[in-house]
C-alpha cells in the first residue's frame, strides 16, 4: 500500500516568520497521509527543528558531494540540516537553469547516496500538450531522469504539466488519468511490477482545496506537489484533508 503524500513547495518564498505555518499544520499532519514542506534552503534547518509531524525537504541539490560550486547546496548539506526529501528536475529548474534529464539523474543519485528521497518532476509545456506530444515528453523524461536503482523508498515522481503551474489552469481528470496510467505502465515495463507499484505518483499544477478531492479520486494519483497553496496552512490543510479522505 502506497502512503499518500501531500508535498508543499514554497519555492523562493518565506523568511523565518513563515515557520509559524508549520505549527498550524500539525493537526493536518496527524492523518494517514504524509505531509512534507520544502522551504527555501535558508529555512531547512530551522524548519526541521520545529517540524513536528511535518517532513522537511529541499527544493534542489547539486550533483556533486562538495566542491567549488558557489551558491549551490549539496544533498549532504540538506541531510545535515534535517531534510529527508529533495525536489529534483522541477520545470522551473529545467527552464531557468537549463537542467537536462541527465543532470536530474545525477542529482537523483546524489540524493540517494545520502539517504534523501528524490521527488523527480516531469511534465510537458503547453505547446507540447497542444502538439499531442505529452506522453512522448513524459516518457523521455522518465527514461533519462531516473537512474536504474529506483525503489518506492528512494523515489517519488511528480507529474506537473508546465502550463498548469501557477496559472490556475488544470488538466481534466481524464488527462491526468491518462498521464498517470502511462507513467505507471512505463515504470512497470522498466522496473518490474513490484517496484513500480511501490512508487508514489504525485500530481502538481494549480492544486487547491476546491479541486483537490476530484484530482485525488483519479487512479494512480497518490498525492500532490503543491506550490502557492502550500505557503499558508489555511490553504494547504484543506488539501491534506482531501487527500486523507
Amino acid at each position: 500500500m502506497r502512503r499518500k503524500l501531500a508535498a508543499g513547495n514554497w519555492k523562493m518564498n518565506g523568511t523565518t516568520t513563515a515557520l509559524s505555518e508549520l505549527d498550524a499544520l500539525q493537526d493536518a499532519a496527524r492523518g494517514a497521509a504524509e505531509v512534507l514542506i520544502c522551504p527555501p534552503a535558508t529555512l531547512v534547518a530551522a524548519a526541521s527543528a520545529q517540524s513536528g509531524k511535518v517532513a522537511i525537504g529541499g527544493q534542489d541539490c547539486h550533483s556533486a558531494a562538495s566542491g567549488a560550486h558557489t551558491g549551490d547546496v549539496s544533498a549532504q548539506m540538506l541531510k545535515d540540516a534535517g531534510a529527508t526529501y529533495v525536489i529534483l528536475g522541477h520545470s522551473e529548474r529545467r527552464a531557468d537553469h537549463s537542467e537536462s534529464d541527465a543532470l536530474v539523474a545525477y542529482k537523483t543519485q546524489a540524493a540517494w547516496a545520502v539517504g534523501l528521497t528524490a521527488i523527480v518532476c516531469v511534465g510537458e509545456t503547453l505547446d507540447e500538450r497542444e502538439g499531442g506530444k505529452t506522453l512522448d515528453v513524459v516518457g523521455r523524461q522518465l527514461a533519462a531522469s531516473l537512474p536504474d536503482d529506483v525503489t518506492g523508498a528512494n523515489t517519488v515522481i511528480a507529474y506537473e504539466p508546465v502550463w498548469a503551474i501557477g496559472t490556475g489552469k488544470v488538466p481534466t481528470t481524464d488527462q491526468i488519468a491518462e498521464v498517470h496510467s502511462f507513467m505507471r505502465s512505463t515504470l512497470i515495463q522498466r522496473f518490474g511490477n513490484d517496484t513500480a507499484q511501490a512508487i508514489r505518483l504525485l500530481y502538481g499544477g494549480s492544486v487547491k482545496a476546491s479541486n483537490a478531492t476530484e484530482i485525488f479520486a483519479v487512479a494512480d494519483v497518490d498525492g500532490a506537489l503543491v506550490g502557492g497553496a502550500s505557503i499558508t496552512a489555511s490553504d494547504f490543510a484543506p488539501i491534506v484533508a482531501a487527500l486523507n479522505g
